[in-house]
């Protein structure tokens, strides 16, 4: 579930780049694109929370040091590019 809030985070940021670059005032894909980066988050959380209680620690072994590079890359590309946009509206006032 984490990997689909990911892929609707940079879906939802890739379209409020370019409502930026059109001068459109719709934030509300700002607003979606972080809202789903955090969802990715907390829900990757949630995942090693689970594999915790169930001692599924060969997973936990695989899978965290791997995507957690990949959630800190993802994140703050999110925060950069999203304030790309703000800047580019506030640009165009």
């Amino acid at each position: 579930m984490w990997l689909l809030f990911g892929v609707l985070a940079i879906i939802f940021m890739l379209v409020n780049i370019i409502s930026a670059i059109k001068n459109k005032k719709e934030e509300i894909f700002g607003f979606l694109s972080l809202a789903f980066t955090a969802l990715t988050v907390n829900d990757f959380y949630a995942d090693v929370a689970k594999r915790i209680a169930v001692d599924d620690f060969a997973g936990i072994m695989d899978i965290v040091p791997t995507v957690s590079k990949y959630l800190w890359f993802c994140v703050g590309a999110s925060i950069i590019l999203n304030g790309i946009a703000i800047f580019l509206r506030r640009k165009n006032k």
